[in-house]
């Protein structure tokens, strides 16, 4: 928009952001969030800014810009070319920050309330995943997702401890982060992994056999409730809108593109042993994953400790995001606190080794 003033601009994009929000009014100063916004309609109102506003602006830059003041301010700068996975949800003044990686189909969007509900005084940043907007290829390995994120990570943050969460499929790229920022030397404090669960190929015979059969029961008895045509019918349309929409929003090519590779990078992916702490937390409802995650990782870490939070696999970052927000506060002030032990016991070894 350059040429016009900030109060043109204002003028400009406050009618997009009634008619996407569908608000009758809406003040310059109003939270994006606070008015009903997810991800899908940051997508809508950002498709809808740009012929207007002469210049693309990816859907994290709802994040940045949450009111219509800022992203009037927003587009007065000058547009960058540059692509940075990282995407600050929630700002706060102490340090080091907290790192949040989303699952597939999803979009760190979707983690801001979660992010502000919080209780930490640090930054939170989102990990967005790359090729999302068709800048990039997208990933197809875990494990260049995980060096992906922690090149962006070592300059912002080059030194630990380091506070890790991850969602689903985000939660064995945070793992592969730990492990290799542990094979380096650097502290992870934090290693949260939400409702996360390795590839059914990927697992053991037995838990490979009870996944399989958790996901054919489940869709068989809500399918035997209905007449033959329309269980066919239903089948049918179920696999067509599963290439279409995630969790209920329509997807582009490329974002239809990033979930095959997403896919492809969690069948390839086999979780080694972990050397360290692993916070899970799991959904109170099961629906395809294992009931019991002990089974699955208590083996392959050297301390594992699980907590249940209401709701199922999608439902807890939506409909349950104060239960899931309490749980992360409390693992992020139990390891904040081990962290100040151990830092409190390195000072007394140090002036214990300084006067001998």
């Amino acid at each position: 928009m350059i040429g016009r003033t900030h109060s043109a601009i204002i003028e400009v994009l406050t009618p997009l952001w009634r008619r996407v929000l569908r608000r009758p009014q809406i003040s310059v100063d109003d939270d994006f969030f606070d008015q009903g916004g997810n991800a899908s309609l940051a997508a809508e109102l950002l498709a809808e800014v740009g012929p207007v506003g002469g210049r693309h602006l990816r859907p994290t830059a709802i994040c940045k810009a949450p009111t219509i003041r800022t992203m009037a301010a927003l587009l007065e700068e000058p547009p960058t070319a540059s692509v940075w996975p990282l995407v600050l949800l929630k700002p706060g003044a102490e340090r080091p920050p907290v790192f949040i990686a989303h699952g597939i189909g999803g979009s760190i969007i979707d983690f801001v309330p979660l992010a502000r509900r919080i209780q930490v005084r640090r930054p939170i940043y989102g990990m967005q995943v790359r090729g999302i907007d068709g800048d990039e290829e997208p990933l197809e390995r875990v494990e260049d997702m995980a060096q992906y994120y922690l090149e962006a990570i070592k300059r912002l943050q080059p030194n630990g401890p380091y506070f890790l969460i991850g969602y689903s499929l985000g939660g064995q790229v945070v793992l592969e982060m730990a492990q290799r920022l542990c094979a380096k030397g650097d502290t992870v404090s934090l290693l949260a992994i939400i409702d996360s669960y390795p590839h059914s190929a990927n697992l053991p015979p037995r838990q490979r056999l009870a996944s399989f059969l958790r996901r054919a029961g489940g869709r068989l008895q809500d399918l035997r409730k209905l007449p033959m045509r329309e269980s066919i019918s239903r089948l049918v349309h179920r696999v067509s809108r599963k290439a279409q929409t995630s969790n209920g929003r329509r997807l582009t090519p490329h974002v239809r593109r990033s979930i095959a590779s997403a896919n492809l990078a969690w069948t390839r992916y086999q979780p080694r042993f972990y050397r360290g702490r692993i916070d899970f937390i799991r959904a109170k409802t099961v629906t395809y994953f294992s009931p019991e995650p002990a089974a699955v990782w208590g083996e392959l870490a050297s301390e594992f400790e699980c907590e249940t939070v209401p709701g199922d696999h999608v439902g807890m970052i939506t409909n349950h995001v104060d239960s899931l927000a309490a749980a992360l506060s409390r693992r992020l002030q139990e390891a904040l606190r081990r962290e100040h032990e151990l830092s409190g016991m390195n000072d007394r070894w140090s002036q214990m080794q300084r006067r001998a």
